[in-house]
């Protein structure tokens, strides 16, 4: 038996009501799914932005490390642990000085670079020697009696540094030696300014020439 007309016209209310709910949840869904793109979109670019802004270039990079490789090659070059060879032009009449390049010594060198034929000098005597000396990191000549022309009367009883006290006796008038001093028997922590730094080893080529 077909519905009534009444009954016809609630049912298809029904359907139109069921039709709208179906559409606005369809479109609801597709909203959400475009919202969701979106978001996910602008994280993406979020991140590519903060990548390039904290992302160092190749260039920067290579510059610093650079400059910390010339850095670290000029503390080396110039560290007081570490002798050069001697450089610059010698005063006239000055002999070389042979210094080992390689690690400071920590103890006194003494070597004879030539004998001597004169008189044993003795310790605590006051002797006339020539020198010249030369810093240990830098390769420089810091002093010379060469260049004042004129030796230096040197008391080994305590008027010069240890080094000599302990590094000229023994030698003949006229020889040649090589001392190595390090810094605690040199100038030490303080040094002398402004040609040679603390902690600095110092190199010397001396010659007695004179007792008294």
């Amino acid at each position: 038996m077909p519905p009534s007309k009444q009954v016809r016209a609630r049912q298809n209310r029904q359907k139109a009501r069921i039709a709208v709910a179906h559409a606005e949840r369809r479109e609801s869904q597709h909203k959400r799914r475009i919202l969701i793109a979106i978001a996910g979109g602008m994280v993406v670019i979020a991140s590519v932005v903060v990548a390039m802004i904290f992302r160092p270039s190749s260039h920067s990079t290579s510059t610093t490390s650079s400059a910390a490789v010339t850095a670290t090659t000029a503390a080396a070059a110039t560290h007081p642990g570490t002798c050069v060879a001697a450089r610059g032009p010698r005063p006239k009449g000055a002999p070389a000085v042979p210094v080992p390049v390689g690690a400071a010594p920590k103890n006194l060198v003494i070597k004879d670079l030539k004998p001597g034929k004169g008189a044993v000098v003795p310790k605590n005597s006051t002797v006339e020697v020539n020198y010249i000396g030369v810093a240990c990191s830098s390769g420089k000549i810091f002093d010379s009696s060469y260049s004042r022309k004129q030796a230096l009367s040197a008391n080994l009883g305590g008027g010069v540094i240890p080094g000599w006290q302990q590094g000229i006796p023994g030698m003949r008038l006229g020889g040649t030696r090589l001392l190595g001093i390090p810094p605690n028997l040199a100038y030490g922590a303080s040094g002398q300014p402004p040609d040679i730094g603390p902690n600095e080893t110092l190199w010397f080529v001396v010659q007695p020439t004179k007792l008294g």
